[in-house]
């Protein structure tokens, strides 16, 4: 049997190899590139993910994002991504954690205002691109922050947060995780917290959540809703993915999924960008093209030491078992992003191959980015 680290040490090359395989010179100019067509990474990052953590998490040390993260985004083609703030899970007080990454992340964009734009309104995106700087979406992945008083929306929202998801993987006040048994839906609580979302023009986010939340609040709230980063779990039968109900019910009405880079595009194997192709097309099957784009749950540089990064990589997984919040699919063996699609090459690679399975051009525009734009601006404006 083939060694994962051995296997993921030759990712370069088999990136090269599968290309090939599909007709795709790798030396070939992606044929969007020149168009510049505008891409939003629904949920994702740009920090260096080969510093420290420590580094990539802390407010003094620009959470990660050093040059060559600026460069590489920017050379990427990525205009806008949504990234995870505030408290998503473990110790420490919910609402202060995210009060502080709020107020935190306001001075680091500001402070990096010659490379980064805070995007408060889908205009925002579109002058990002506009003057070559990258737009931050800033959101959560948890609303355990809003206690009980959904009223703490306003204060989120004026402090620049666009996006908020319910739950993360265990259940909260609001109902159900991904990974909450019991399944329960959308408390009453949680109904005012999506009425309050609503209000403040923030979108309300599925990603993680149990199905039986999703679908009720998918019902519940008067403004279209997306799912950032998820899969089909009629591709996958994992946890993590979405139903074809939870997928039609967004895009019924009037919503977005974006489809992530992660372990959940296979069961009990490394995903491969063929795998990714798979779950989008089915997304597309089931919500129409205009409901479906990216949400990579990744950063964009490419990884420089594979052994070291599998070192953390181990470690991460025990942590998150031992919390009770890890998911099936998180595997030590298994590296959360496909290893022949990544680095600053990773969204055109993604169009070229969408391309050769016969997608057309405005099709892979709307999937890169277009699709986002429309939901957010619906909601936003």
């Amino acid at each position: 049997m083939t060694d994962r680290r051995t296997f993921l040490h030759s990712a370069a090359a088999a990136s090269v190899a599968t290309l090939a395989s599909l007709g795709l010179p790798a030396s070939a100019a992606p044929s969007l590139r020149d168009k510049h067509p505008l891409i939003i990474d629904a949920l994702g990052g740009i920090d260096n993910i080969n510093l420290p953590v420590t580094r990539r998490e802390n407010a003094a040390s620009d959470f990660g994002i050093d040059a060559r993260s600026l460069a590489d985004a920017k050379a990427s083609g990525l205009n806008a991504f949504n990234m995870t703030i505030g408290y998503v899970f473990g110790d420490g007080d919910p609402y202060e954690k995210s009060l502080a990454d709020v107020h935190a992340w306001n001075i680091f964009i500001q402070k990096q205002s010659a490379h980064l734009l805070l995007v408060r309104g889908a205009a925002d995106i579109k002058r990002a691109q506009a003057e070559k700087r990258i737009g931050v979406i800033l959101g959560f992945q948890n609303a355990a922050m809003m206690g009980k008083d959904a009223r703490r929306v306003e204060v989120f929202a004026k402090g620049g947060i666009r996006v908020i998801q319910l739950t993360y993987n265990g259940p909260n006040q609001l109902g159900d995780g991904s990974m909450a048994p019991s399944n329960k839906g959308l408390t009453e609580f949680g109904r005012d917290v999506v009425d309050q979302l609503n209000r403040n023009r923030i979108l309300v986010d599925l990603s993680h959540s149990g199905e039986q939340i999703c679908l009720d609040a998918a019902t519940a709230s008067r403004a279209p809703i997306i799912i950032s980063h998820t899969g089909c779990r009629a591709v996958a039968d994992l946890p993590r993915n979405k139903t074809d109900r939870e997928l039609r019910l967004v895009a019924d009405k009037g919503g977005f999924v974006g489809i992530y880079f992660m372990p959940f595009l296979a069961a009990g194997r490394q995903p491969m960008a063929a795998d990714l192709i798979a779950h989008i097309e089915h997304a597309i099957h089931v919500c129409g093209e205009d409901h479906v784009g990216i949400g990579t749950d990744g950063t964009v540089p490419q990884i420089d030491d594979m052994a070291t990064y599998m070192k953390g990589l181990e470690d991460e997984v025990r942590q998150r078992r031992a919390a009770g919040i890890s998911a099936p699919g998180e595997r030590p063996d298994i590296v959360p992003f496909l290893p022949d699609l990544m680095g600053r090459d990773k969204f055109y690679k993604l169009a070229d191959l969408l391309a050769k399975r016969g997608h057309s051009s405005s099709r892979i525009e709307k999937i890169l980015g277009t699709n986002f734009l429309r939901v957010a601006d619906s909601v936003w404006s």
